[in-house]
């Protein structure tokens, strides 16, 4: 569609016969430029003839207009003059006009030009189209991959960290630590008497009582930075970078604590009346070389221990001065 912005009503007339007979353009004629715009975004030409002389908005102050307006600033803009002087061309396509035709315009010419850049602008639409297309679909793909990835990193009954993934963080946090000479800290944890849970109330009743652990674990650590995983069966870790024994040992106290008082009930076990947690506890300031496996191993010894000596409980220290690692 060809939209002709003109304060004379003898040359629209002159236009629209050029172009009568062409069955594939339509002819829209606005006499006022100051509803241009309007009428542009009302009835979406694919070109635009601007008179250059015009009452109250000339053809060089409406192109900009159109070029500032975020509707219809890429319509191709063809300027219409009766004159052929260089420096008035110049301003036309200073002022944004894409074309510049002397009045009155040769028939074939006219219509040549008309075409090629209405034609051209449909193409940008289309592509900018395909384009907006392409990038939602990227944009959703690139959602799709995070959920899987997140998906891939957790444990699909607690939503907490699977024990790869923790894995991978926590050889990164041990090198950090390594880097810094700050030091680390390991949280073993283990549902105490959960075989005997699990018989009596059944494997939907156990994994609801992991599910009920492990968002209370999650909840007690409260650092972004903290790595909180299921590592197997009834089995939590949490690896708290820059954290010293006392620190984690609070930190283990407060899961411990916050379990016992949700109040799971547990009548078949032998320690409480609800379920309850044994936790070990490990802190080092790790030294280059040293095996990352190294303080799982002290925070599981812990963990032993703590469920040796009676369970619900906390157990845990830095590593002795003997070991290839330095006290906390």
């Amino acid at each position: 569609m060809v939209l002709l912005v003109d304060d004379q009503a003898f040359v629209a007339e002159f236009i629209r016969r050029q172009l009568v007979s062409e069955h594939d353009i339509n002819f829209h004629y606005c006499i006022n430029p100051v509803d241009a715009i309007s009428t542009a975004e009302k009835i979406g030409p694919t070109v635009v003839l601007l008179d250059l002389v015009m009452p109250d908005i000339d053809g060089l102050m409406l192109c900009r207009q159109f070029r500032n307006h975020p509707t219809v600033c890429d319509l191709p803009v063809v300027m219409l003059s009766s004159t052929e002087d260089s420096v008035v061309k110049a301003q036309g396509f200073a002022a944004g006009a894409n074309d510049y035709l002397v009045k009155p315009p040769d028939k074939i010419e006219l219509i040549a030009r008309l075409r090629y850049h209405s034609a051209s602008y449909i193409n940008k639409l289309q592509r900018d189209e395909a384009y907006r297309a392409l990038r939602a679909s990227q944009m959703r793909l690139e959602e799709l991959n995070m959920e899987l990835l997140q998906l891939a990193n957790l444990d699909g009954l607690t939503g907490l960290a699977n024990r790869r993934y923790f894995n991978e963080r926590y050889s990164e946090e041990w090198a950090r630590a390594v880097r810094t000479k700050k030091p680390i800290a390991l949280i073993m944890s283990d549902v105490d008497r959960f075989k005997v849970f699990n018989d009596h109330y059944g494997h939907l009743g156990g994994d609801d009582c992991l599910k009920q652990v492990a968002a209370t674990i999650k909840a007690a650590v409260g650092r972004p930075g903290d790595i909180v995983a299921r590592y197997g069966g009834e089995e939590f870790i949490i690896a708290l970078p820059n954290t010293s024994i006392e620190g984690a040992v609070c930190v283990a106290e407060k899961i411990r604590a916050d379990v016992e008082q949700q109040a799971i009930p547990h009548p078949f076990s032998d320690i409480s009346a609800h379920v309850t947690i044994s936790l070990g506890v490990a802190a080092v300031i790790p030294q280059p070389g040293t095996d990352p496996a190294t303080l799982i191993k002290q925070a599981d010894q812990y963990l032993y221990q703590a469920k040796n000596t009676g369970r619900n409980r906390v157990q845990g220290a830095a590593f002795s001065p003997d070991d290839p690692v330095s006290v906390v």
